[in-house]
């Protein structure tokens, strides 16, 4: 492979494994475009939220169906952070989508199939000029199977918590750390055993356990991945 061919890197995972942070650095070193897909359900649900179709963990699947053409999930880009941010019908919702109440239902809504077919066919379009990193739960599984990196990211449900808990203070936004818990364990639930596209690794991917790494001892181990996936081209 060139060095100067633009790879799809995808990354899998559970909640609060750190994707989004991982990716991002990727894409800082690699000079990529990071689309953070997890964060376009969270707009959808978002959307579930103010027009009342989700609500404790429940959602109207059928009113949620017949609203998905009013639902338009686009990102624009944080000169600041360099960071691509999530829009809702052409408003920033970055911050609002990552509350608890938005938590307590994006897996509900997303494992709606309706939502997800929208939602890939959007991913895959993003993709079309390759140079992207991209993670969630179902992309090297669903949106691109053929992706040159696949990576699964884990860590330990009360880890992942904690660092939930930290990043929801840190912005300000209340929080319970038995209930964050709670949320993390029913979500890996959810996810894993959803009908469409559940969470599960790719078999050709390599497994990520950061229970106990640093960001930059992460991106060490990528640089590794990567230079084997190059050289063995």
């Amino acid at each position: 492979m060139n060095l100067s061919q633009k790879l799809i890197i995808a990354i899998d995972g559970y909640s609060s494994s750190g994707k989004s942070s991982f990716a991002k650095n990727i894409a800082k070193e690699f000079g990529y475009v990071y689309i953070d897909t997890g964060a376009m359900y969270r707009a959808v649900t978002l959307f579930c939220l103010n027009n009342k179709l989700a609500q404790n963990g429940n959602v109207n699947k059928q009113g949620i169906i017949s609203s998905l053409d009013k639902i338009h999930v686009s990102f624009t880009m944080n000169e600041q952070t360099g960071f691509s941010e999530v829009c809702l019908n052409d408003n920033n919702v970055e911050k609002q989508i990552r509350g608890l109440e938005v938590s307590e239902n994006v897996s509900q809504v997303s494992q709606i199939s309706e939502v997800r077919r929208k939602m890939v066919s959007l991913q895959r379009e993003m993709g079309i000029n390759r140079g992207i990193v991209m993670d969630g739960r179902d992309i090297g599984t669903v949106v691109f199977p053929e992706a040159d990196i696949k990576i699964f990211m884990t860590a330990d449900p009360h880890i992942r918590a904690l660092r939930r808990f930290r990043e929801l203070q840190e912005k300000q936004i209340p929080a319970n750390m038995e209930e964050v818990e709670k949320n993390i364990r029913e979500r890996d639930h959810i996810d894993e055993t959803r009908a469409d596209s559940p969470l599960k690794k790719a078999d050709d991917a390599v497994i990520l356990d950061n229970s106990f790494m640093t960001p930059d001892e992460q991106l060490v181990w990528f640089r590794t991945i990567y230079k084997k996936r190059i050289i063995s081209e």
